[in-house]
């Protein structure tokens, strides 16, 4: 499996696992760089790969907040971004961009990773390298790629800290997609050390919110859960089967956070080191779908496949190098977060989204 509401808290940089109901906030200060410039974005004409995407359209939301100059979305139909052609096309038909955010991926939970290894490596991992190459071509001022979670190896000490990122192989299921976009750092930093190219690494935990995946093939975890519980909350069904056995951990991120998160990180971070975007909140997953029961109101059996995978065992990050060098910390309640996702995906529910 590779959060704004009107209820806000700061998360802290916590330690230890949180139980159903229990979360750990910090209401400290924030670190240097928290504000973005209306003077630096109204000069940038960016480039948002993914712009159509979960992520992608709340991070056009954040640009449009902060005034940026131009925005262009690059949509399939017209640039494949798998294929060379295209992309040294959509640089050439947008000279004057001055920032990529390059959030366009083949992702989604373990189910789909397993039936697709190959082709999550081969498109992730051809997006990525001809997005940069033809960025530097086109001398673009600056590259944000957008790696993931699943890159860390699979018994990485917990919280992940990014120096870890090398110290093993990622968990199976998700490494083929993890490895593919661990490649795009290693294209970052071989372009900065040889080009002195701006591209930066930031590394999101699991994200989750309004306009997420809800498709039991291909979603994550908390959106198969809500719709599997709304599913059999409207159908009268007495039971619910969930893969594994509950055991591993997880953090998430409220997806309107980390837009926040790599907008600030697009205007402030310009290191070679790669950078984890988290809430530092970790769970169980046993305890996250009894929260999500309760949001549903969904008060049946909850049945445990474990001839289903767990995926990774636990999965929290360590935060600190955002909140040190751009001042990032996530703002939204778990719980918070959970009610407006499920109140977004009920009133979004309709046959042609649930078929």
């Amino acid at each position: 499996m590779c959060m704004r509401s009107a209820e806000t808290h700061t998360a802290s940089l916590c330690t230890g696992i949180m139980q159903a109901g229990e979360f750990c906030y910090d209401t400290g200060s924030a670190a240097k760089g928290t504000s973005m410039s209306a003077a630096f974005w109204s000069e940038q004409v960016v480039i948002v790969t993914g712009g159509a995407g979960f992520l992608g359209r709340h991070v056009l939301d954040e640009l449009r907040a902060q005034s940026a100059r131009r925005i262009i979305v690059p949509r399939r139909a017209e640039y494949d971004l798998r294929e060379q052609e295209a992309v040294e096309r959509l640089f050439a038909d947008h000279p004057d961009a001055t920032m990529v955010i390059h959030l366009a991926a083949n992702v989604g939970g373990i189910g789909i990773n397993r039936e697709h290894p190959g082709l999550f490596f081969y498109e992730n991992l051809m997006m990525g390298a001809l997005m940069l190459e033809y960025a530097r071509r086109a001398g673009v001022d600056k590259f944000v790629g957008i790696g993931t979670v699943c890159s860390y190896p699979k018994f990485a000490p917990v919280p992940f800290k990014e120096e870890d990122l090398w110290d093993g192989y990622p968990e199976e299921t998700n490494a083929p997609y993890g490895l593919a976009k661990k490649m795009l750092l290693v294209q970052s930093q071989a372009y900065r050390q040889e080009y002195g190219y701006n591209a930066i690494h930031l590394l999101p935990v699991n994200l989750y919110g309004p306009h997420d995946k809800f498709d039991l093939q291909s979603s994550h975890v908390i959106p198969a859960v809500i719709r599997k519980m709304v599913d059999a909350q409207e159908s009268g069904a007495p039971q619910v089967t969930l893969f594994g056995d509950g055991s591993p951990t997880r953090e998430f991120l409220f997806v309107r956070d980390a837009a926040k998160g790599i907008v600030l990180a697009a205007e402030h971070y310009n290191s070679a080191e790669p950078v984890n975007l988290g809430s530092a909140f970790e769970i169980s997953i046993r305890d996250l779908v009894q929260i999500i029961a309760e949001e549903v109101g969904f008060t049946g059996d909850l049945h445990w496949d474990t001839s289903k995978p767990n995926g990774q065992p636990r999965r929290k990050l360590d935060v600190s190098r955002a909140q040190r060098e751009f001042g990032f910390v996530s703002q939204t309640d778990f719980r918070a977060g959970l009610r407006e996702t499920i109140r977004w995906y009920r009133a979004e529910r309709s046959p042609a989204s649930i078929s």
